[in-house]
């Protein structure tokens, strides 16, 4: 009988462990190596990349639960960097993102759903100077890992396309050949690494 009691309790204590396993963590963006990156046709012949340097974000993960997954991140919109300074102070101006007056940009997941292992798509309401609307991204889960330190991280890539049109981003000529100076069509290219909290 003791047995019997001891067998249940070691089965009952190993349910605990994998079911505590499975909720959903909380894990905060490394910025050091996580990057928010962004494309746009120049003239409808060349792709210009940018980045912003300054964010904060957190999200919330489970390997086999993604219906549980959840993000967040705030942007700093003066963090611009396309790597040209007189482009980068335009961006921050009325005539695109108008810094001064919406200073943040951010973004809440409402939804994951994955196709197999590794993707699927996540949606969420993008918001920028002070419009919100609802957007669809790739996603791709790279993988978990325990670092040398003993944290728990996990990576992941996003990717999509928005029209900023949509966001009150208007500013454009058109040329004689009437395509656009900038592409109205914009793709993100994101990668995040997090670690787990303690």
């Amino acid at each position: 009988m003791k047995a019997r009691i001891a067998g249940g309790a070691a089965v009952l204590a190993i349910l605990v462990v994998m079911a505590g396993a499975s909720l959903a963590a909380e894990y905060s963006i490394d910025n050091t190596h996580s990057e928010i990156g962004f494309q746009v046709r120049h003239l409808a012949i060349s792709k210009v990349n940018g980045k912003f340097a300054s964010y904060a974000g957190s999200f919330n993960f489970a390997p086999d639960k993604p219906q549980e997954w959840t993000a967040e991140v705030t942007i700093d919109v003066a963090s611009i960097d396309t790597d040209n300074t007189k482009r980068d102070d335009h961006l921050r101006s009325p005539d695109f993102f108008d810094a001064e007056k919406f200073p943040q940009i951010s973004f809440k997941s409402t939804g994951v759903t994955m196709s197999d292992d590794s993707e699927g798509t996540v949606t969420g309401g993008l918001t920028m100077r002070g419009v919100t609307k609802p957007v669809t991204l790739d996603l791709e889960f790279l993988g978990a890992v325990v670092d040398p330190w003993g944290n728990q991280r996990a990576g992941f890539s996003l990717s999509g396309t928005i029209d900023r049109q949509d966001w009150g981003l208007s500013w454009s000529q058109t040329l004689e050949t009437g395509g656009l100076v900038v592409s109205d069509k914009v793709k993100l290219m994101i990668d995040v690494e997090g670690i787990q909290a303690k």
